[in-house]
């Protein structure tokens, strides 16, 4: 009897251990690197300021922008990246510099927003938006970004990566 107890009480110790572990709460992913925590703050400010919900860093985004825009340094001479095959959203910059704050190039796209119409989801003139709505496209979950210096173009390249996507035509961003 003594001996089916002890067995019958290691197991039930050892199912419950079991099932706390399995049902513990997710813990918070470790805090983002200087660059990556850089792109994300910006971006999500701009978020902020039109209701729209915060974006999650995605590591696979991040690795996937950083091999476009390494490729792009390395092959294209630091040119734009055609980005209209990718299964993500996608922004860009160029500057004539050497290094570019991720923050500093996030407000660049954010500059758009002074061309967006929100009633009829178009820009004014001639201008652009499409990097702004990307920016603050509701649908958007995740982002990741990279750089690269191109030391014989004396410019930088950023890319940052969206999933999913926004600019649906038709649909507005926010």
């Amino acid at each position: 009897m003594f001996r089916h107890t002890l067995f019958s009480l290691a197991t039930l110790l050892l199912l419950l251990s079991h099932r706390a572990s399995t049902t513990a709460p997710e813990q918070a992913p470790p805090p983002l690197a200087g660059a990556a925590r850089e792109f994300l703050e910006a971006h999500n400010v701009a978020r902020a300021a039109v209701g729209v919900e915060a974006l999650k860093w995605s590591e696979k985004l991040g690795n996937a922008s950083s091999l476009m825009v390494r490729y792009q340094r390395n092959k294209k001479g630091c040119e734009f990246a055609n980005l209209t095959a990718s299964k993500y959203g996608g922004n860009q910059l160029w500057a004539g510099v050497m290094t570019v704050a991720p923050g500093v190039a996030v407000e660049e796209w954010v500059k758009e927003k002074k061309f967006y119409v929100r009633e009829n989801n178009t820009c004014v003139g001639k201008h652009e938006c499409g990097v702004y709505t990307q920016v603050v496209w509701r649908n958007t979950t995740e982002v990741g970004c990279a750089q690269a210096t191109c030391v014989k173009e004396q410019a930088s390249l950023t890319i940052c990566f969206y999933d999913p996507p926004g600019n649906v035509i038709g649909e507005a961003p926010y």
